[in-house]
């Protein structure tokens, strides 16, 4: 099994690294597909799918395929908040043409999987089109994955309290802080390491350093949220496509939650 989730893992971070490196087209595409697939794993879990592809389903999928397009051009980003408005009217009026069919929490449940998985991704995109984005999406994933092995290693070593008992009991509040600061340090040297190739300016180890400790305590919120949601719904993954993790829900579940943070506290700070 570990030995699956390893080389899962590194098939993984090619993947990413390829693809950020890549940005443009590449990037977007990566990112639409990872995002339909996510919201396939959610609607699973939270019963808009069911037997079959649905119309409520459908209206979901196809706002999301709307909004990632609008991103791909110059301006689109200015179009995007009135696409989502329009993708809610779309899904209500599934909603109100085919009712009873649908309950109204399947309903809110197709919008969320919009915001919760295609919105919140799409903001590494938008990182990697900042001055110096190829650099700044590392700190999205250092913060998640970074802070989340830091937070395993320091938990198994001297974690004693527990931070949610009920809904994850392995992890505690050492372990958390263990991963803040190691994603805090992670951060101070892998600018330090790519400074000799990074122009962009204001790109220093301290602010890094802030951008990832901030991130990794987002990315604990990503991670219980997800993990709440499976224990709502009694199922252990959300998927099967990555061997050793489970669906991209399960692997990409703190990534979703730190990319808009990163994207702002860069555009901020930098």
């Amino acid at each position: 099994m570990f030995k699956t989730r390893l080389l899962s893992g590194i098939v993984l971070v090619i993947v990413a690294v390829a693809a950020i490196a890549a940005g443009g087209p590449l990037l977007f595409a990566v990112l639409l597909c990872i995002s339909l697939i996510g919201m396939e794993e959610l609607y699973r879990a939270m019963d808009v799918h069911q037997k079959e592809y649905g119309l409520l389903e459908t209206a979901g999928i196809l706002g999301t395929m709307a909004y990632y397009t609008a991103l791909f051009f110059e301006k689109g980003a200015e179009i995007s908040m009135m696409i989502l408005l329009f993708t809610l009217v779309l899904i209500m009026a599934v909603y109100v043409f085919t009712y009873p069919k649908y309950r109204a929490e399947q309903v809110m449940a197709a919008m969320f999987g919009v915001l919760y998985v295609a919105v919140m991704l799409s903001y590494i995109y938008k990182t990697r089109n900042l001055e110096g984005g190829a650099w700044l999406v590392g700190l999205i994933f250092l913060s998640s994955w970074g802070s989340d092995t830091c937070a395993y290693c320091v938990g198994r070593l001297i974690g004693k309290h527990k931070m949610a008992p009920v809904l994850s009991p392995k992890k505690s509040v050492e372990g958390a802080v263990g991963g803040v600061l190691g994603a805090s340090l992670l951060g101070a040297v892998y600018a330090l390491i790519i400074a000799g190739v990074n122009p962009a300016q204001g790109h220093t180890p301290l602010v890094y350093a802030l951008i990832c400790a901030v991130g990794a305590l987002i990315s604990m919120v990503g991670d219980l949220a997800a993990s709440a949601i499976k224990r709502n719904k009694g199922i252990k993954d959300y998927g099967k496509l990555i061997p050793g993790h489970g669906g991209i829900l399960d692997r990409f579940d703190s990534v979703i939650f730190t990319s808009p943070f990163i994207y702002f506290l860069a555009s901020v700070l930098l």
